[in-house]
């Protein structure tokens, strides 16, 4: 029997797989999905999203279909037909509420996209670039955000006139002078990360001003703006009801929740329920996007965690 040992091979042992550094978004992504408010103003929002976007799902009345409505049963309260009542000519509010989520979620979107996209471009413009960029652009929206947005809108409107008013000229009032808050945030954001190490090591080795903006200072810059443009759209959207409830908004035959309750207020003692939901369903709505903004924003900063 030979006494030569056999060498043994040592196993080949692999390197512990490196883990990819933690971002602001991927740890902003783990918390909001284990966040209580941001999921249940989610789901909120996305019913909200599908009801607007397909409202024959919830509804089978059309509620643009006239022959739906019958005065003979104007005013009536909650039933097995109706479940919502009906409103001063007899329609169906359930349908109409159903209906009317599409123009309050079209102002809110379309208001939020164009004000970030405005304010968002100029703040960056602005903070990179300072000197005379700076002053002209804050002084341009220095004069804008002197004048009420609300009270803004509602003068444009009127000079619109009501024949010509719709949805997209409610987006138009609402976004003109709404953008220089999204400038002033951008702004500050973009001082900041213009300072950082990185972005001064990218300018040493050559690069220009595109490649700083797009690559280095936008994507650590747009942390504050989301958290904004959120709750935005909750605030175009009751300010759009505001409008409307003045008569200087959205026009029938179009549905809008703040039509509605502007034409159920004067006879709310004998059909409270015409005014009671789409005021309901209209609150509910700002309250899912108040919430996703707050959930949004506590996990963007890193100071709340």
């Amino acid at each position: 029997m030979s006494d030569t040992l056999t060498e043994q091979k040592p196993k080949s042992v692999k390197p512990p797989k490196q883990k990819k550094p933690a971002s602001l978004w991927s740890d902003a992504w783990y918390d909001l999905r284990r966040s209580k408010v941001f999921i249940i103003a989610a789901v909120m929002i996305a019913i909200l999203v599908v009801m607007s976007i397909i409202p024959a799902l919830f509804s089978s009345v059309n509620a643009f279909d006239p022959t739906t409505c019958d005065l003979t049963k104007a005013r009536q309260g909650v039933s097995a037909a109706h479940i919502f009542g009906t409103d001063n000519q007899g329609c169906d509010t359930y349908s109409r509420v159903i209906y009317g989520a599409r123009i309050s979620i079209m102002v809110g979107v379309f208001s939020t996209l164009v004000t970030t996209l405005i304010g968002g471009l100029l703040g960056l413009l602005a903070g990179f670039y300072g000197r005379w960029a700076d002053t002209v652009l804050s002084r341009v929206a220095e004069i804008f955000f002197a004048i009420p947005s609300t009270l803004g809108a509602l003068l444009i409107l009127a000079l619109v006139g009501r024949e010509n008013a719709g949805i997209w000229t409610v987006v138009v009032a609402l976004s003109v002078l709404a953008w220089p808050m999204v400038l002033r945030i951008m702004r500050a954001a973009v001082m900041s990360a213009k300072s950082q190490d990185y972005v001064l090591a990218a300018r040493a080795l050559g690069a220009g001003p595109g490649r700083l903006m797009g690559r280095h200072i936008l994507p650590n810059a747009l942390a504050p703006v989301i958290v904004v443009a959120t709750m935005n759209m909750g605030v175009f959207i009751a300010a759009e009801a505001a409008l409307s409830f003045l008569g200087v908004g959205i026009q029938s035959p179009d549905i809008s929740w703040g039509l509605m309750i502007a034409d159920a207020r004067n006879r709310f003692l004998q059909a409270p329920e015409a005014l009671l939901f789409p005021a309901l369903f209209l609150s509910l709505t700002v309250l899912a996007f108040v919430m996703l903004g707050d959930a949004v924003r506590d996990a963007l900063d890193p100071k709340l965690r």
